[in-house]
């Protein structure tokens, strides 16, 4: 008995003092053209936010996150004056958004919002000027802390209401990437009928290689739907734009003609970079691109350099493209006929030999798929024989051309697939297309 009692004495101490599992701030960055703050963490956290006055600073403290630097100032122009990202503990990491003197802003008109427990974005109101600002030189632990809201997460992407991580699938990939540890995996999966999610490193920012041609397509339908952009245009292949890489408009003549329509789906379907850029260029490059990505709440998704894009420049994560996809899904961004055209171009992608092949018969899938020597990457819109629909986005950072990469793109689609197709977490609801 004694020892029986010893025992559980033991095991309750180490219960007690054992560390719960941190978070890490795995990335931050702040919109100016949008005031827009972006924070996302390795795992689920919920931020806490107050304002203090004299100069005005709105903090933002991660509890249970670890932040793996020193301090961090950056200056943003003349009404940011500064953001800093440090320590208050070694568990807890904040954020300091400091305005210039003279700027304040209404605390009730700040709303820190999450669209998942690892990605929460703070939404700057109108900064309003203030007359005879006091020195900005006082303590903060002596000023009036005002709070600010900090939602709860209940929308992906604004429109799809979140449910809870998938601790079962969680587990799974975990046990997987333990496999691979010459792999760096990132993905995001999302079951749109019941909002429960997968997320495993699903902001982590990755060479976009070719996925970057999805968002590109739908602006450019967003234009056509705009009346900027004609379907039936005809566009010149200039000299300029020629590259190498994937595709066949490079084996043309410089001063070939192509409907605007076959460039956009030679873009898709067969990736071809040349075409792409032709869209790009037609959609007025990246200055035109990036803000609009932007507006769409993709953080991470940006249009540096044409393509072929070898060295990686251009970059976006699974969540993003689960963003992405989430819009389209949820008419959001399309009008129905370019929404149409723009999933019945993505179904004839040609290499299906990353997400479609963990599918299970029967399924359809609308994607674009990315493939660069370091990266592999694959993100759409799958939709089961059931009608149950799902979003997907995955990248695998490697070793140059590992084939292990697409095995465990491979692996996870099917695991996913088979998780899903269960009976229990099949849906009831009427199939409905794509």
């Amino acid at each position: 008995m004694r020892l029986r009692l010893f025992l559980l004495s033991v095991v309750s101490i180490v219960l007690l003092s054992s560390p719960a599992k941190a978070s890490r701030l795995e990335s931050w960055s702040f919109d100016t053209a949008q005031n827009q703050l972006n924070i996302t963490t390795v795992s689920g956290v919920k931020p806490r936010a107050f304002l203090i006055q004299n100069p005005t600073r709105l903090v933002i403290d991660l509890p249970g996150t670890k932040l793996n630097t020193n301090t961090i100032r950056k200056n943003y122009g003349a009404t940011v004056r500064e953001i800093r990202v440090g320590k208050v503990d070694d568990n807890t990491t904040r954020l300091v958004v400091e305005l210039a003197p003279g700027y304040t802003v209404d605390p009730a008109k700040l709303l820190v919002q999450g669209d998942s427990s690892t990605h929460w974005i703070v939404k700057f109101p109108s900064v309003q000027r203030i007359q005879n600002p006091t020195d900005d030189n006082v303590s903060v632990s002596n000023e009036e802390q005002i709070p600010v809201a900090v939602s709860d997460v209940s929308l992906f992407a604004g429109v799809v209401p979140l449910g809870k991580e998938i601790p079962q699938l969680r587990s799974r990939v975990q046990a997987l990437a333990s496999r691979y540890r010459s792999l760096d995996p990132g993905l995001f999966f999302l079951d749109l009928d019941t909002g429960n999610y997968l997320d495993f490193n699903g902001e982590k920012v990755f060479p976009a290689a070719s996925t970057i041609k999805f968002p590109i397509l739908v602006a450019l339908f967003q234009e056509i739907d705009a009346g900027r952009i004609k379907l039936n245009e005809t566009l010149v292949m200039r000299r300029d734009l020629i590259t190498g890489g994937s595709g066949e408009f490079q084996y043309k003549r410089a001063g070939t003609r192509f409907s605007l329509l076959e460039t956009a789906t030679k873009m898709i379907t067969i990736s071809d970079n040349t075409a792409t850029n032709m869209i790009i260029d037609r959609l007025g490059g990246k200055a035109k691109l990036n803000p609009r990505f932007r507006s769409w709440g993709l953080q991470n998704t940006v249009v540096r350099n044409l393509l072929g894009d070898f060295k990686g420049t251009n970059t976006t994560s699974a969540k993003d493209l689960v963003r992405l996809s989430a819009l389209v899904a949820n008419n959001r961004l399309l009008s129905d006929s370019s929404r149409g055209r723009v999933l019945g171009i993505m179904q004839r992608v040609h290499n299906t030999k990353l997400l479609p092949a963990g599918l299970g018969k029967g399924a359809v899938i609308a994607h674009k798929t990315g493939t660069l020597g370091i990266v592999l990457g694959d993100a759409g819109i799958i939709q089961m024989p059931s009608g149950k629909r799902y979003l997907a986005g995955i990248f695998v950072r490697r070793p140059f051309n590992d084939l292990k990469a697409r095995d465990f793109i491979n692996q996870v689609s099917r695991m996913v697939y088979g998780y899903l197709d269960q009976p229990r977490v099949a849906t009831t609801d009427k199939p409905e297309s794509l």
